[in-house]
């Protein structure tokens, strides 16, 4: 079963820049989506060839928004905010409907709305399928340097949100991990997570030391929600020591030429499920000119039938 996801920048924007033809010559059974970035009723018509559509696209105008598409229906949808478009294959309608309600850990509330955090359940594997954005976050008030920033300094609120989500959606993940447990379920966190992990994670790794989704805290945290018996990083452990592979590169200057690069997007996986991925990798756009995206897609084959002898054993 081939797994992606893709931080597309804007539904519309990546319709434009070649996403239908991407979706065609890689066949993905499962896309997580994030940044679509559009209402349902701005959705370009066929962008999702012919999967199953989940979509949480938030309150935000112009911003967030997350999906998961399938081939075949989930057999269960949950989201934050309760709500989401559910379209099947050649579906047009723009109205959505109430979903399974997601029980909230202390400190999600705030982001329920914002349309970053969608799961299904598989209906042809026992998996649960989340897409996550994670807030981008900023720089705490200490490290904030007025004439050495893109953006003004706000005193560290972005930060502090950033660092508030962070200590929330633990708990959450933890319990969503239990959940699919019990559901006898394996469980695929995918999405944008912001936070470059190790310094494998970001080609100039010195000088990234003091900047938003490189900081100390980030790391230990990234760190906390991994664990050979908890959540693995499957990309990585395809890629033990090398650099990258890249998921991200400014649009601006060479970063993307010269591969300067941060790896941001994940598959964190349940243990079963991380030793059944049979490749793992980024699938890099040729040149400058025809990227899709900021980002690019990360796809891992995994082998149903190898998780299933897994699963077996472990019953």
């Amino acid at each position: 079963m081939r797994i992606a996801t893709f931080n597309i920048n804007g539904i519309r924007a990546a319709q434009r820049r070649g996403f239908e033809t991407w979706l065609r010559e890689r066949e993905p059974d499962v896309v997580a989506l994030q940044e679509l970035r559009a209402p349902a009723s701005a959705i370009p018509d066929g962008v999702f060839g012919d999967h199953h559509v989940t979509y949480d696209e938030g309150t935000l105008p112009g911003r967030n928004g997350v999906a998961i598409m399938t081939r075949k229906e989930p057999s269960a949808v949950r989201t934050w905010s309760g709500t989401a478009l559910l379209r099947h294959p050649g579906d047009d309608h723009i109205e959505t409907v109430d979903v399974e309600p997601t029980p909230l850990a202390r400190g999600l509330r705030e982001f329920a709305d914002q349309g970053r955090y969608v799961e299904v359940d598989l209906a042809d594997a026992p998996i649960t399928v989340a897409s996550l954005y994670l807030p981008k976050g900023g720089l705490p008030a200490h490290l904030q340097k007025p004439g050495r920033m893109r953006e003004a300094p706000d005193g560290g609120a972005r930060y502090d949100r950033k660092m508030r989500f962070l200590d929330a959606f633990a708990r959450q993940l933890t319990r969503s991990r239990r959940t699919a447990r019990a559901r006898d379920r394996e469980l695929l966190l995918m999405g944008d997570l912001n936070i470059a992990h190790t310094r494998y994670d970001v080609r100039n790794w010195r000088r990234s030391n003091q900047a938003e989704g490189f900081l100390p805290e980030e790391r230990e945290w990234f760190a906390s929600i991994l664990s050979p018996r908890t959540l693995v990083d499957v990309v990585r452990s395809h890629h033990p020591e090398a650099d990258g592979p890249y998921s991200w590169w400014s649009w601006l200057g060479q970063s993307f030429a010269n591969d300067v690069g941060w790896r941001i997007d994940y598959h964190l996986a349940t243990p079963a499920l991380a030793r059944s991925a049979v490749s793992a990798g980024t699938d890099r756009d040729p040149a400058p000119d025809r990227r899709i995206s900021d980002h690019a897609p990360v796809v891992v084959d995994y082998d149903l039938a190898v998780l299933d002898s897994r699963r077996g054993t472990q019953r």
